[in-house]
């Protein structure tokens, strides 16, 4: 269904029955796409390209799903237990206590819904469509029918097309027809009853384009394609149930059978050694498991990786599946592309080197503003400006540069954009500054073929009638094309190519940081279609070209901070191994002296590459394919890593990877399918972002649990001390109830809005590995449990010496352990650095507000009069509260003694 119904819809045809020229006419289109006007009340008229979202959980069952735990499950047999034993009271304060915390689930699992749903909205995919008679980039929402769109390797379809154009393509139908293999498209009509997988002329929204490119014509959008039939969605982000929470469900398993058995042998010792009752004794049990029982930790948890996910979205890193959150604390190599990633992704081409002559070209960025010069083997002569009517050679690379090319150039809001990619983009700007119509000149020499590009080939074909004779042109990798050229064309006509002298060029340029580019050429008159061989024989050079692509400043400051922080950046490129090494010493890499080239690669067996994965940052000339054995290669020496992607091949690496990262801009839907995060600004900055990102979620998880059990841990010994001594309980299990409830849902909140430690990018990366409470986290529970008993029991112990009554101790021990918990609150906001500062103290908004918060209710608990009778508490008076200030702040500054004796031993 259309998430906004249209008010009306396309007239149903049986579209791969028609020719194209049929269904554009159907269509009432053309093959230069609709104006921007018609567009826009066909969309009013058919409603947005838009799939429903999946429909989500009715309310009651989310409800439901909270009562799902077994913690939860103890409580509710308690409640029952105690309304059967004629406690009515207790049985209503847990189950209350039960219901407020299954709301807080029930509301964050909401919260958490329509954040992921918001993050879905910024994966929606962009569409290549014809407006106006102009290629340009709209999202594919605003696609209508009668639109014309183009298609590449690497897309998913926008919508159900009518193929009006052709170029060796074919999509990956799996998700629709089930078919395997990739299946092959064409132009030409098809019978009326063929099955869906046999309709060639037809490519069907949210398949996957796998190879070549195409023109097609939108002829059905929304419920009305195929895949909207079938109800079969893109699929988003995936459920909250990461591995993290799964180690909770387990501890809580754990937890819940250590505090029955807890519970039930401490009830039996108090029978068996104090003669107490039955009933009594089962009440005291109930009060243990309750005050043991940490209900509102789960709720804490999955607000603090909720809370994680929606920052990294704020830095631009979109989280598809949310156990990278944790994982990506763990990553210690991270694999990056370098156009774009590293580098700004605004190639310019620089310099032009023909067969005798070098040219220079002014300007930067994508504005077609600069001049042509010469360049002198002298570095202190002046450039001199050319006219290009002298260099006929010049101005024909140049013409066959735009010819051999898709890209476009735009101006948008006084801006000049490509569409398109941008090294090629960088071609049709230096034809700009030449004052060479691009639109012109490909009208006037229409392309009749092509061999697009794709990755294993390393070039790109197209052929053209030129100076009235047709023309094959070639551009691609220069080691790539130097290996199919056997001439080179030169003002006196075509000469033996000297492969050691461009070899030497392109050296030359690469060690400028330029990426190069070839480009040649041949006669083709005899072919009528292009196939692979055609454009691999007897080709003639036409020259090569240097394109900047500048590094970004901001990459610069995050490489440093991945050494700090432990991480090893690692560049993988097509490029040249000269210009890739370049770049990397311009951004600061450590190993810079030698660049690992896919031959070298492919020539290597797992286990030597396994040996050297460590010795090298730079991997250049590298495909698709060597990725996924350099992620393959890292992980065997132990490494957790990281690894960016943009294209149909990046699958299997992104996939492979701990953490895999597609590209938001230039990025296939095919790559960020197989992505677990999406980068919206393509930037390698931003992937530092979020390892830190990361670290700070798990580290105020870590710290959240480090400070709710302890609360939990002092009132159920308590509780157990109380019945082994045969005296009066100092928390009654109503109260503990007060006490688990206000401290989870205050306090337990205020670290999960944390912000990272000062030293958080400057320790190595977690290990993986590592349980969530090492031996450190659970002494400092225990440690911590003993401190709060302690206090707790003083209070209750000092009010009684005092003459004050049980309701009044209970009070004041109550209050003893709230306001500990507040103190210790402080201590938590650094597991091991001193809180011991104003920064400390007093650095974290949201631990006082909570602070301020719990006092409020502790004060209603303690003086109002029907907060009394529910609790059987009392008032305390004003030395009763100094005492328990004072064993706060000594709690607070016992914690900070034990953290610097930690701090000592690390730093022996």
């Amino acid at each position: 269904m259309a998430e906004n119904a249209p008010t009306n819809t396309p007239a149903r045809q049986v579209w791969h029955n028609l020719s194209g020229e049929a269904a554009l006419a159907a269509q009432e289109s053309s093959s230069q796409g609709l104006s921007s006007t018609e567009a826009r009340t066909r969309l009013e008229r058919y409603g947005p390209n838009k799939l429903q979202q999946q429909q989500a959980r009715p309310w009651y069952k989310r409800l439901l799903d909270q009562f799902n735990n077994i913690l939860i499950v103890i409580l509710l047999v308690a409640a029952v237990a105690s309304l059967l034993l004629g406690h009515t009271l207790d049985a209503g304060a847990i189950l209350g206590v039960v219901i407020i915390i299954a709301l807080i689930g029930f509301i964050q699992e909401g919260k958490a819904e329509q954040a992921l749903n918001s993050i879905r909205n910024m994966l929606s995919p962009q569409a290549n469509v014809l407006r106006d008679g102009k290629r340009t980039t709209i999202p594919a929402e605003e696609l209508v029918p009668g639109d014309i769109v183009m298609v590449e390797s690497g897309d998913r379809v926008p919508a159900d097309l009518r193929l009006i154009e052709t170029h060796r393509f074919r999509t990956e139908e799996a998700a629709l027809t089930g078919e395997s293999e990739p299946v092959s498209k064409s132009t030409e009509p098809v019978a009326e009853d063929a099955d869906l997988a046999e309709r060639s002329a037809m490519a069907y929204a949210s398949t996957i384009v796998v190879q070549g490119n195409a023109k097609g014509l939108v002829v059905e959008t929304a419920s009305h394609t195929e895949i909207g039939k079938i109800s079969e969605l893109l699929r988003g982000v995936e459920q909250l149930k990461t591995p993290l929470l799964q180690q909770l469900d387990r501890a809580g398993r754990v937890l819940a059978v250590f505090i029955l058995g807890a519970a039930a042998l401490t009830a039996l010792l108090g029978m068996l050694i104090h003669d107490q009752p039955a009933g009594e004794m089962f009440m005291a049990a109930v009060g243990l498991a309750v005050a043991a029982i940490p209900e509102g930790l789960p709720a804490i948890v999955t607000i603090g990786l909720a809370l994680g996910v929606q920052a990294m979205a704020r830095r631009n890193a979109i989280v598809r599946r949310l156990p990278a959150v944790e994982t990506l604390g763990s990553i210690s190599t991270i694999f990056s592309d370098k156009t774009g990633t590293l580098t700004r992704n605004e190639m310019t081409a620089q310099a032009i080197w023909l067969a005798d002559q070098e040219y220079h070209i002014d300007g930067v960025g994508f504005a077609p503003e600069g001049e042509f010069h010469l360049r002198s083997d002298n570095p202190d002569a002046t450039l001199r400006e050319l006219n290009l009517d002298d260099h006929p050679a010049l101005a024909h690379f140049l013409k066959v540069g735009v010819l051999c090319n898709d890209a476009e150039l735009a101006r948008e809001d006084e801006r000049y954009r490509i569409h398109g990619d941008p090294t090629e983009g960088a071609l049709v700007v230096a034809a700009g500054k030449a004052c060479l119509d691009t639109a012109h000149l490909r009208q006037q020499h229409k392309r009749l073929d092509t061999i697009p590009f794709e990755s294993e080939r390393k070039y790109m074909a197209t052929m053209h009638d030129l100076e009235g004779k047709q023309h094959l042109v070639v551009k691609g990798a220069p080691d790539r094309l130097l290996e199919m050229c056997h001439k080179v064309w030169t003002a006196d006509g075509d000469a033996e190519l000297d492969t050691a002298l461009w070899e030497s060029r392109i050296q030359a340029l690469s060690s400028r940081g330029l990426r190069v580019l070839a480009i040649a050429e041949k006669e083709a008159e005899h072919i009528d279609e292009l196939e692979d061989h055609h454009a691999e024989e007897g080709l003639r050079l036409l020259g090569i070209v240097g394109l900047l692509d500048p590094p970004r400043e901001e990459v610069i400051l995050a490489v440093k901070q991945c050494f700090e922080a432990g991480i090893r950046p690692v560049m993988i490129t097509g490029d040249h191994a000269t210009t890739a090494l370049a770049i990397a010493r311009q951004l600061g890499f450590r190993h810079t002296d030698k660049a690992l080239t896919g031959r070298e690669i492919e020539a290597m067996s797992d286990a030597e590459l396994e040996q050297i994965i460590l010795d090298i940052d730079v991997f250049a000339r590298a495909s698709p394919e060597h990725k996924l054995r350099l992620v393959k290669a890292m992980q065997a020496r132990g490494g957790i890593c990281s690894m960016t992607g943009d294209g149909v091949n990046d699958g299997p690496a992104l996939k492979r990877a701990d953490v895999g990262v597609a590209m938001g801009i230039q990025g296939t839907e095919a790559a960020k399918d197989a992505a677990e995060m999406v980068l919206a600004d393509d930037n390698f900055a931003t992937i530092v972002s979020a390892i830190e990102e990361g670290r700070k979620v798990y580290d105020n998880i870590r710290k959240t649990i480090t400070f709710i059990l302890p609360t939990n841990g002092a009132q159920g010994l308590a509780i157990m001390l109380a019945v082994l001594a045969g005296s009066s309980l100092p928390v009654t299990p109503l109260q503990a109830l007060w006490v688990n409830m206000v401290v989870a849902v205050t306090l337990g909140l205020a670290l999960a809005f944390e912000q990272g430690e000062h030293n958080l990018m400057q320790r190595p990366p977690r290990d993986p590995r590592a349980p969530l409470l090492d031996l450190f986290l659970l002494w400092r529970v225990v440690f911590v449990s003993i401190l709060l008993l302690a206090g707790v029991f003083g209070i209750f112990a000092w009010i009684l010496d005092q003459g004050g009554s049980e309701a009044l101790a209970r009070a004041g021990s109550v209050n003893m352990l709230v306001t500990g918990s507040a103190a210790y609150l402080i201590n938590s906001r650094f597991l091991i650095n001193s809180t011991l500062s104003m920064n400390g103290i007093f650095g974290s908004r949201p631990v006082w507000i909570t602070i301020g918060l719990i006092m409020l209710l502790q004060a209603a608990f303690t003086y109002l009069p029907f907060m009394q009778y529910i609790f059987g508490s009392a008032a305390l008076g004003l030395t009763h509260w100094l005492v328990i200030v004072l064993a706060s702040v000594a709690i607070f500054l016992i914690v900070e003694f034990e953290k610097w004796v930690w701090r000592r031993r690390s730093d022996n």
